[in-house]
């Protein structure tokens, strides 16, 4: 069973972080920060599994990992995940697709050439993503394009509803097609006169 998947950046700063498992916060700081040490500092060209730390469960637990440009991908798995299994989820080779790499190339999908920006900028989708692909420590599903199928159908629905992140453009919208007449240049009332100063068109 996946017990946590963290994504951090090359400087250990958190990006996603999913525990499966209950730990207070503070326990799940110190985790993330000797899971980023563990990994961190492994070569290249090393094996991508290795044992949990002694904060998430020592020998009982694995963490498998990619490291894709400023991104780091570890999911933390007990001995019950087969490591290869979970590696499937990871990366694609010739003829088996793996789970990192549906993780990955949906999000690569559904924002045209992922970045660490769109984990930062758009977290709600990539959460969303995630619980398409796994639930509580479970892996759901890992066909690609039935993931990023469920995430177009979630984003009609948005778009539908008209959703908060509709809501400014509407409001410009509505502004700039709004019939209002003429706006007067002077205003008398009594002894007093106003000038309106011309405003410049949206």
């Amino acid at each position: 069973m996946i017990k946590a998947i963290l994504i951090f950046n090359n400087h250990g700063k958190p990006r996603l972080i999913r525990f499966y498992q209950y730990f207070a916060e503070d326990m799940q700081q110190q985790i993330i920060r000797e899971t980023f040490h563990l990994v961190s500092k492994r070569d290249d060209n090393v094996c991508n599994f290795l044992e949990g730390g002694s904060l998430i469960g020592g020998s009982d637990y694995k963490l498998i990992y990619r490291h894709y440009a400023t991104l780091y991908f570890v999911f933390c798995v007990d001995s019950s995940e087969s490591e290869l299994g979970i590696l499937d989820l990871i990366q694609t080779m010739q003829s088996f697709t793996f789970f990192f790499q549906v993780f990955v190339e949906t999000l690569d999908k559904c924002f045209e050439n992922v970045c660490e920006l769109d984990l930062i900028f758009h977290m709600d989708k990539v959460h969303y993503i995630l619980q398409e692909v796994v639930m509580g420590g479970m892996v759901l599903e890992t066909n690609m394009n039935e993931i990023v199928a469920q995430v177009e159908v979630q984003n009609r629905m948005e778009k539908s509803e008209g959703g908060l992140s509709a809501a400014p453009a509407r409001a410009v919208s509505a502004v700039k097609n709004m019939n209002l007449p003429e706006i007067p240049r002077n205003i008398n009332i009594g002894d007093i006169n106003i000038k309106v100063p011309s405003l410049s068109p949206f």
